[in-house]
């Protein structure tokens, strides 16, 4: 009996790559606050959180990114930050960052 190969997870031609989806917690730099949001671009979010674009963030900056988390499917990322913002998510959140 033979060995037979199976073949890998096919990636999509660079034209067509998919967009990632960011979850991220975010810490005030004094340490006191944090911010969890969702984004497609982690790098401009954080400059517009820092340039006090955000309504809720505007007042602690500046920020840092605590933790990311990367989807490829975006439903399960609104469903993650959707998460880490009730009760048990922010349990979870001080427990482990």
């Amino acid at each position: 009996m033979g060995t037979m190969a199976i073949p890998l997870r096919r990636g999509k031609p660079d034209a067509i790559i998919e967009r990632m989806h960011y979850v991220y917690i975010l810490e005030s730099y004094d340490g006191e606050h944090w911010y969890v949001g969702c984004t497609t671009d982690l790098e401009r979010r954080l400059k517009e959180h820092n340039g006090g674009d955000g309504v809720h963030t505007k007042k602690y900056r500046p920020w840092k990114i605590k933790m990311y988390v990367v989807f490829h499917d975006q439903e399960k990322a609104f469903a993650f930050e959707k998460y880490l913002k009730s009760n048990s998510g922010r349990a979870f959140t001080k427990c482990h960052f």
